[in-house]
Formats: structure tokens, sequence, C-alpha cells
């Protein structure tokens, strides 16, 4: 029963530093369970029973103390850089204590045997870039009591994980302990060899998404995520991360973070105003057929280009007079560039108004038209007409009969007359103005009859 207390002391100390470390939870752990085989005899030592060290070192039959089941258990934690802090403790039963110099061996009775171990190892996996070889060496003490007596040992380790798993590995192990030198006169506990061989389950580490990737490690350890992306989410598995991806919930290319650009034309989709048809950067994504620099949706002619200033249409010019319908003046009746689209009067046409005014009749001393001139005074309209922007001046004139201040009068007053009618029967007033000359501007002699006729006239002359 005593004996058993110490095998508990020694696995309370183990298990008490687990547990004074475990707030550190993003450190990993590992927990080793298994057996241990002492040698006494290849220790090097003074004393009758040993050999010099090394010597049988593998002769298990004749010096390994092996207790036929679990008779070990440690636990380590990772500290870092390839360092490992472990602490064991262990129980067998010795009952070969080596050999005397003929050769004969030498019994122990089953003397009990007990030991708390701790150690800082190195592992070499990393420098030999492999995942499932983990050959390591350490240092370290302990205490080890064999029956009745105890003594503190130097520990030297050589050792190896087969990791079959992240989980999960075979350890091998063989330690040197030596024995403090004061206590070697007692025999007991000597020098010694303790091997051991048991499975190693790592566990520990933080992994709040449980995503299968620690938290230390886990760039995103509040959303579930995948190893390969350290642990953070692509929630539309095109290969970018979500935090990285404009597009997370539409898988997109790289090129475009994670957008998708599904006409094909270089700009991705959310910066796409047509993403369904392949257009230009420029043009934010949308076509332009007849290339005028508006997009189809925008352009009211879409297969004509045309300016902006008019709605992506080319200007018409409907009068075929050369000048676009935009700068013509009279979009509608065909003239000339130097009149802005208007057709000009020309010398003939101005004759044929003065054929027309000529025989515009009033009563005699009177500005009231006679009704037979109302025939040519619509002929006088229609030409009119035909010139919409043209402007023009209805002149009136007398013969030298009478006082000049009355002619005058009179001039004036059927001049107006003339406009009056005009005005009313269609023709723009701003187009027209009236003066009246008298007696002034005579182009006959006055001496005659058929000279004075001439003279009595109105003329509608072109204002330039």
């Amino acid at each position: 029963m005593k004996h058993l207390s110490r095998f508990l002391v020694a696995s309370l100390l183990v298990l008490g530093v687990s547990t004074a470390n475990a707030q550190d939870e993003n450190n990993p752990w590992a927990v080793s369970i298994g057996v241990n085989a002492v040698d006494i005899f290849p220790t090097g030592g003074d004393l009758l029973t040993q050999g010099e060290i090394f010597d049988e070192y593998f002769n298990a039959t004749d010096h390994w103390n092996i207790l036929p089941s679990v008779s070990k258990i440690s636990v380590g934690r990772y500290i870092g850089d390839g360092f490992t802090f472990t602490v064991s403790g262990s129980v067998n039963k010795i009952d070969k204590a080596g050999e005397l110099p003929d050769g004969t061996d030498v019994s122990a009775d089953d003397l009990s045997y007990y030991a708390a171990d701790g150690r800082v190892s190195y592992s070499f996996k990393n420098a030999l870039k492999t995942s499932w070889l983990d050959p390591y060496l350490g240092v370290g003490g302990g205490y080890t009591w064999v029956d009745e007596i105890g003594a503190g040992t130097l520990n030297g380790s050589i050792g190896i994980n087969f990791w079959f798993t992240e989980n999960l590995a075979l350890n091998v192990q063989s330690t040197y302990k030596h024995v403090f030198e004061d206590y070697e006169v007692s025999n007991y506990p000597p020098t010694h060899f303790q091997h051991s061989a048991g499975l190693t389950f790592a566990f520990g580490g933080k992994d709040t998404d449980g995503d299968g990737v620690y938290d230390k490690d886990d760039e995103c350890p509040d959303v579930p995520g995948l190893e390969e992306f350290n642990g953070c989410p692509d929630t539309d598995g095109d290969g970018i991360t979500d935090a990285k991806d404009d597009c997370p919930d539409t898988a997109g290319t790289a090129e475009f973070n994670g957008c998708p650009d599904t006409d094909g034309d270089g700009v991705a989709d959310p910066k796409d105003e047509c993403p369904t048809e392949a257009g230009l950067a420029e043009l934010n994504g949308c076509p332009d057929a007849d290339g005028d620099g508006i997009a189809d949706g925008k352009d009211g002619c879409p297969n004509e280009a045309g300016p902006a200033e008019n709605n992506g249409c080319p200007y018409q010019d409907k009068d075929g007079d050369g000048v676009l319908d935009k700068d013509d003046n009279c979009p509608d009746v065909a003239g000339t560039v130097a009149n802005n689209g208007c057709p000009e009067v020309t010398e003939e046409v101005q004759k044929t108004l003065n054929e027309y005014a000529a025989q515009v009749l009033f009563d005699s001393g009177k500005s009231t038209i006679k009704e037979q001139s109302t025939k040519v005074l619509n002929d006088i309209i229609a030409i009119l007409k035909e010139y919409p922007t043209a402007k023009f001046t209805i002149e009136g004139h007398t013969d030298s009969q009478g006082r000049a201040a009355s002619n005058q009068k009179l001039s004036d007053a059927r001049a107006n007359a003339v406009k009056t009618f005009l005005v009313e029967n269609g023709v723009d007033q701003f187009r027209l103005s009236a003066v009246g000359y008298g007696e002034d501007r005579p182009i006959a002699t006055n001496k005659t009859r058929a000279g004075r006729a001439k003279n009595r006239r109105v003329e509608i002359n072109l204002k330039k």
C-alpha cells in the first residue's frame, strides 16, 4: 500500500502541473501512457552489478525489468521554438540487478520502483521538415525510490515520436538516470537506464468557431472557415476569403477581387451598368453599337452615330439645302448657307414684288385700298411667305401735285394701309416696316400725266 501511495504522489504531481497551466488554452498539450523498462546493468558504474556503459544495452532478456501493465504516464506542454516541458511518473518491480564479474546474474527480491521526473526536450521535426517523424533530445532531473530508499537523478533522454495523425503518436524513449554520488554507496537506487514505449495523445488549443483551426493560428477565430485559408471562410467557394472578397456571396475571380464578370467585358458585375451585355469600360460596361460615345441604353439612335447634345442622333437637314436643321433658320424651306438655310430674295423676286405693288390702287386723295387690289395683295403675301426670315420696307410715294406736307402724310398713310392688310392676312408684323416719302423720290417726270401716274406708287423692297 505504501508503494502504491508513492506512485499516486508521482501521478498527482504530473496532473498538478497540467492543472496549473490549463489557463493557457492556446498551448498544445500531450499525454503519454505506456510501459517502462529499468535496466541497471550497462551504466558504467563501479558497483559489481553494473557493467560498462552501454554494455549489453539491448539485452532485454537478462537485464530489463518490465512490469507487464501500464506503468508510465507523462504530460507534456509545448513551450515554443521546438521545446517541450514534460513531467512523468512511473512504477516498476526490480528483480534483475545485473550480474557478477563471473557472469552470474544478481537477483533482487521484487524491489518496488517509483520515479517522478521532469524534462525539457527539443524536437528536430521542423528541422527535418517532416510531419510524422519527430526525434528529440532531452535533459532534466527527478527523484527515484527503490523500495524504501530515494535519490535525486540527473537525466538525459533520447526519443522519437511517430505521428500517425495530428493527435496520435507512438513514443519510444531511452533515459540515462545518473544518481547523485552521495547515494551510490547505498547501492539503491543506483545509476540506471529507463526505457519506455507508449501512445501519445496531443490536444489543447482553443478553437472558438469549431473549424478545426486553433485560435492562435486562426485568422478568423470567431467565424468557421477552412484550413487552407487559415480558418477564414470562403462562402462562395471561389478561392478568395470573404474578408478579401468584394462579392463574398457570388463566385468570381481574383482579377476582380472575387467578383464575377458575367458578360466577359472586363468590367466586374458590381461596377457594370450592363452586366449581361458586353460593353466598354469607359461606358461602365455598356455597349455602344454606333461608336458615338453614348451607351446604347441612353442613345436615341443607337445604330446611328450622333452627338450627345442631340441625344446620340445625327442632325437632320430636312429641306436638303446643306444647312443642318439645328443651324437652319428655315428648316422646312430650302435656302442657302449664306442666308442660314433660308431662301434669298433675288432681284427677279424683288422686281416681281414691285410690279405687284404698283398695281395696288387707292381711292383718290385717300389711303383706302380699292377692292380690286385684293388679288394682287394676296399674290404679294404668297411671295413674302416663301421668305419667312426676310424683312421688307413698304414705301409710299406721291406725285408733286398739291402741298408737299399733304403728300407726305398721304404717302405714310398708304404705306401703312398696305402693311396693315399684309399683317392682317398672315405676314409677321415684325418683318414689315412702313414709311412714306411723299413727293421726294419720283421715278418719272411730274410734268406729264403719265409721269405723275408712275410716281403715285407703293414699293415693297428687301431690307438688307
